[in-house]
This record gives C-alpha cells, structure tokens and sequence, in this order.
C-alpha cells in the first residue's frame, strides 16, 4: 500500500507533524523554498535547506537533490527535504496523503486532487473543498482539533500568551536590509536589551527571558517581519524541544491521516 506522506512545509510547526507521522511509519518527504525563513532554526526541518542535513529530537532531515536521493534517505529512516515549491514531487510519487504545513495563513495552491488524502494546517483552506481536513492552529481549547466541514478560526495577529506575555514575546525588522545577530536562540536576556541590528536600527528585547527563535544571521529581512521571539520560562530544552502547540498539532494530523486513511482502504 502507499505509504507517502508529502508535507509542503517544514517549519517548527509543522515539524511538530512530520515527527508524529514519521514516528508512525510512514515515508515522509518534505517540500520547501530554497531560502526559508526559519525562526526557530533548531527545531526546524526546514533549516536543513542551509545546512544540508538537522537532527531535532529522534529525527534526521536531510537535503535532497533528487528522486534516487529521496529513496536513499528513506532506506536510512531519514527523512528528506527538497527544494519544490510547485509540487513537482507530489505528481512524481503519487504520494497517499499531501499534507500543507505553510502556515501562510492563506492557500499556497494545495487542492483535494493532489492526493487520496489531503490535510492543512491553520486558516486560509476549507474542509471539504480545498482539502479534506483542516487542522485547528490557534492556541486554546480547540488546539489540534480535526475540521471536516467549514475553516479553522481566523488568524488573530496576536501571539498567544505565555506567562500572561503576547506581542512583548515577538521580534519584528525595524527596516529592511540585512540581519545582524547579537543574541541568538538559547541566550538568556533582559528586556530593553539589544539583540540584533538591520542596518543601523537596534531590535531590542521587550521581556526578560531566553531567545527561543531567532532569524539566520546575515538573512535580507523587511519591515515588520517577524525575525525572533523571546520566551519569558527561561529553559535552555525548549529552545531544541519540539513546542507542546506543534505536538497537539501532530496528534491532529496523525488523527485524520489515520482516520481517513481507514476511510479510503478500510481496516487492513
């Protein structure tokens, strides 16, 4: 039976995805950008783009180049990332299940005929005409849970809170041009304290807590995006730990893969 499980997309999130289905058995094949944007980089699939290969957790990614490559990795129990954004790989394995793991908050193209099983992450699709289940991404009570009819809850702009903290947590370019890194993720910081420049404009801390994400040094950024985000529970594991929003997340996309894989082909 096939087994291939394509995910457009290997940010933290959807990281936090990848691992479940992985975990469970089935071969894994990530399509990314050539230069994503990766906040937080050691948690990541995607950083394996610039680095050629990640460890996260009991996972290996590794950049791939090829078809040839992707059955090699697959042999080793790695899983492999290829530079694809159109999803030329996904009409070349035919895989079972297309899952989009953008978080782009809108459709990045991902439609019902790409595969038996389609899946989406967050807002911007709706069950049962883009994809066959959205999976709820905004923290609350609804935090991973399976939609068949309608959309996931709206983007609301604001991050979600930890330890009362919201936007305070979030790290924005102040302009564009090239990032310099002064604290990177791990480091433990006080609020008003300077973390990074874009040019001659300082990104200053709005907390006292450790650098969970941080942009690549050197990345050309614009004005506003989110470079960083600063974590006010100072625990050196959680900046190379899977976060609990991308794991509730996995359950949910292991969940319909499962049920609707059961739908398609029955029990065996």
């Amino acid at each position: 039976m096939n087994d291939i499980v394509i995910f457009r997309g290997g940010g933290d999130v959807a990281t936090g995805s990848i691992q479940k289905v992985h975990r469970a058995g089935f071969k894994v094949l990530i399509l990314e950008r050539e230069s994503p944007l990766c906040i937080r980089r050691y948690v990541s699939c995607a950083q394996a783009m610039f680095d050629g290969e990640t460890e996260i957790e009991d996972l290996k990614v590794k950049r791939v180049e090829n078809l040839e490559e992707i059955e090699e990795a697959w042999s080793k129990n790695i899983i492999p990332i290829i530079s694809d954004e159109d999803g030329e790989y996904i009409k070349k394995l035919k895989p079972l299940a297309v899952v989009d793991g953008i978080l782009a908050k809108k459709n990045m193209g991902t439609t019902k005929d790409m595969a038996e099983i389609t899946i989406a992450l967050g807002p911007g699709f709706v069950a049962g005409k883009d994809v066959d289940v959205v999976i709820e991404t905004n923290r609350g009570h609804d935090l991973g849970r399976l939609i068949f009819e309608g959309e996931a809850e709206k983007n609301t702009g604001i991050p979600g809170s930890i330890e009362g903290y919201t936007s305070e947590r979030i790290l924005r370019a102040p302009r564009e041009g090239k990032i310099k890194v002064i604290k990177d993720i791990g480091e433990v910081v006080k609020k008003g304290e300077v973390l990074a420049t874009v040019g001659k404009e300082e990104v200053l801390s709005g907390l006292d807590g450790m650098i969970r994400g941080m942009i690549g040094d050197g990345t050309f950024v614009t004005k506003g995006l989110k470079i960083g985000d600063v974590d006010p529970r100072v625990n050196q594991k959680n900046a190379v730990a899977i976060s609990d929003k991308a794991r509730a997340i996995g359950g949910g996309t292991l969940e319909a893969l499962l049920i609707l894989k059961r739908r398609t082909y029955g029990a065996n």
